[in-house]
Order: C-alpha cells, then sequence, then structure tokens
C-alpha cells in the first residue's frame, strides 16, 4: 500500500486493511494480517506475537459481543522506527464504565477480564472511547521495541480510510505537513472505486509532498495537473497557521470541510471542479482557528449531516479515535470513506 501521510518530519501511516468483523474466522484473519505486517516490519518474534494476541482478543470481543464491528490495521513508519497500529470499530453496546473494564480481572463483555487490560498492556500508546448504545472505538500502536519511541510521537493529526464493500484498496487517500507552526492537510477522493481510483488519489499524495510552496490555492493548482492522465477526483487542502490561529482553505470538488469549536460547526468552501480535468477558479477562503478547535475534512462516502453539539466529548479525544468515531457513525453511503482529523495546540 502507498503511504497516505507523512513529510520529512512526520511518521508515514499506511491503511493496510479493513477487516469487517462479520464472522467467525474475521478474528483469525485479522491477526494474520497483523502478525504479518509486524514480522515485515522487524519486530522480533517475541512481539509478533504479542501484536497477534491483541488483535485476537479486539476481534474476538468484535464477533461475540458487538454489532456491525471493524478492525483497521495500519503500519507506522518512521526513519528508524516502526509500529503496528490497530483501530477496533463498532456500534454497541458500548461500555458503561472503561475505567473498571480495564482492571485485570474485570470485563465488560463477558471475557474472561483480559480483554481491553491486555490490549494496553501490550501497547505502546492506546486510547478507548465508548458510548452505552453507540459503540466503542479502540486504537492500539505497537512499536518494534517496546517503550517510548521520539520518532513516533503523538500525532496532531490522523486519519483514517475504509473501501466501499467489495474492493481491497480505497480511492480515498489523504496526507499531512507538520511543518512547527504550521500544520498542511490533504483529503483526496478519487473518482469511483477501486486500484484506479486509489492510483488517482495517489497521485494527489504524490504530488503534495513533492512540493509545498506557496499557499492551498498553489498546492491544489499543483494536485490539478499532477492528476491529469488519471480518474481525476475531489481535493481539499487545508492550511493550520497555529501561531495566528487561522486556516487557509481551498477546495476542488465534493470534499467536505469544516472547523469545530465551542460546540460550533463552521463548514468550509469548496468550488466545483474535478481535479485533474476541470478546474476553471481555484479560490481561497481565510477561517479563524480558535483555541482548542478542530478541523476535519472528509470524502463523500461520509454524510455530511452531523453536528458538533450533538457530539457530546468526542472533540476533546485523540485526532485518530475522533477520525474513527466519525467514519464509523456518519460513513453511512455506500461508497469508499475517508476522513482527516487534525487537534493543532500552540507550541
Amino acid at each position: 500500500m502507498v503511504p497516505v501521510i507523512g513529510s520529512a518530519c512526520l511518521p508515514i501511516v499506511a491503511d493496510v486493511d479493513a477487516i469487517r468483523v462479520d464472522d467467525v474466522s474475521a478474528p483469525g484473519r485479522a491477526r494474520r494480517v497483523a502478525g504479518a505486517l509486524a514480522a515485515q516490519l522487524g519486530f522480533t518474534d517475541t512481539r509478533v506475537a504479542e501484536v497477534e494476541i491483541a488483535v485476537t482478543e479486539l476481534g474476538t470481543n468484535l464477533h461475540r459481543h458487538a454489532r456491525e464491528g471493524m478492525l483497521f490495521v495500519r503500519s507506522v513508519r518512521a526513519v528508524e522506527e516502526a509500529a503496528v497500529e490497530v483501530v477496533a470499530v463498532d456500534r454497541g453496546p458500548g461500555i458503561a464504565n472503561v475505567e473498571e473494564a480495564m482492571r485485570d480481572g474485570q470485563s465488560s463483555t463477558g471475557t474472561l477480564g483480559v480483554g481491553l487490560g491486555a490490549v494496553t498492556r501490550l501497547a505502546d500508546a492506546s486510547a478507548v472511547s465508548s458510548e452505552v448504545g453507540a459503540g466503542t472505538v479502540v486504537t492500539a500502536r505497537f512499536h518494534r521495541r517496546r517503550g517510548a519511541c521520539a520518532e513516533l510521537p503523538g500525532e496532531l493529526a490522523a486519519g483514517i480510510t475504509r473501501p466501499i464493500e467489495g474492493e481491497d484498496v480505497c480511492g480515498d487517500g489523504y496526507a499531512v505537513c507538520d511543518e512547527g507552526g504550521r500544520l498542511r492537510l490533504m483529503m483526496c477522493d478519487g473518482a469511483g472505486h477501486g486500484p484506479l481510483a486509489a492510483w488517482a488519489s495517489q497521485a494527489a499524495v504524490r504530488s503534495f509532498h513533492d512540493d509545498l510552496s506557496g499557499g492551498p490555492g498553489d498546492i491544489l493548482g499543483r494536485i490539478h495537473t499532477a492528476m491529469r492522465g488519471t480518474r481525476g477526483g475531489a481535493v481539499a487542502v487545508a492550511d493550520l497557521d497555529l501561531e495566528r490561529r487561522t486556516v487557509v482553505f481551498a477546495g476542488l470538488g465534493n470534499i467536505a470541510a469544516c472547523v469545530v469549536a465551542g460546540g460550533r460547526k463552521q463548514s468550509m468552501v469548496s468550488v466545483p471542479g474535478i481535479a485533474g480535468y476541470q478546474a476553471r477558479t481555484i479560490r481561497t477562503f481565510d477561517y479563524a482557528l480558535p483555541a482548542g478547535a478542530v478541523v476535519v475534512l472528509h470524502s463523500d462516502g461520509l454524510t455530511e449531516r452531523w453536528g458538533a453539539e450533538e457530539r457530546g466529548g468526542l472533540f476533546g479525544r485523540d485526532s485518530l479515535v475522533i477520525a474513527a468515531t466519525l467514519l464509523r457513525d456518519m460513513g453511512v453511503r455506500k461508497d469508499d470513506a475517508g476522513v482527516l482529523v487534525a487537534r493543532p495546540t500552540v507550541r
């Protein structure tokens, strides 16, 4: 899989597989995918086994106790280090007391009590978000060597993609560049589905990383040129100035984007067009970036009909938890789906 997030100063994250946990064989498939990825990334046999144990536990719990469970397996690569990242998502029943469920010998789902506690002990970084009746999101990152790693820090931004059912690859792609006081985001929805749509979005990712000079309009213009000869698609670029607390945004086509702050959602404006085919006018728009704000970009595989005020404390969570939750709750259309979330902070 082609990496979809990264820069010279960020780890590169790639969505390797999205596994629907809809039958008894799914946990085993997820274990094999995660174990093979860990071995490929140079994990020791012991560390591979630990990853497999955690993924098996997550997958088994999804199959036995959850509704519409999915496991996302991702690779995280830096210059010298690597990690396997796993995201477990379901639509219920949820966990009433997450802290209690994490204790040894306890379980919110009727398992032997080794579930979430074992996963978080084996992982180097993890997060759990759950709402009774709505569902649970668990993220877990496993470093090649146990312990904190300076090359694999927590991220200001994170994304996640899911292919349409029946396809192995997703036509949506995203990219991030962290330049210290500035965070740049790009989201692309390649036209159609499958490998050709993925090829189009990968062309956008490559162009984004190759040249970040100028503003979002300049970057989007170069992406438009780079996508000629592909199926094309919808693309949006956001430039977050973390010191001036502003967002400069340029979008072409139906990428939805917004700033969420103070329980309110302010949508950002994209102009009509198809990157790679038709871009009569590329315009940029400026928006405020209040303290504590979250910026969200997503493809039309997610419905735009959601409000910040109804999401409770979601937007105070980690970027990946927010992205996975939005994908679960708003990715209701039969389409590729991708979402990118940034929680910028003043440095």
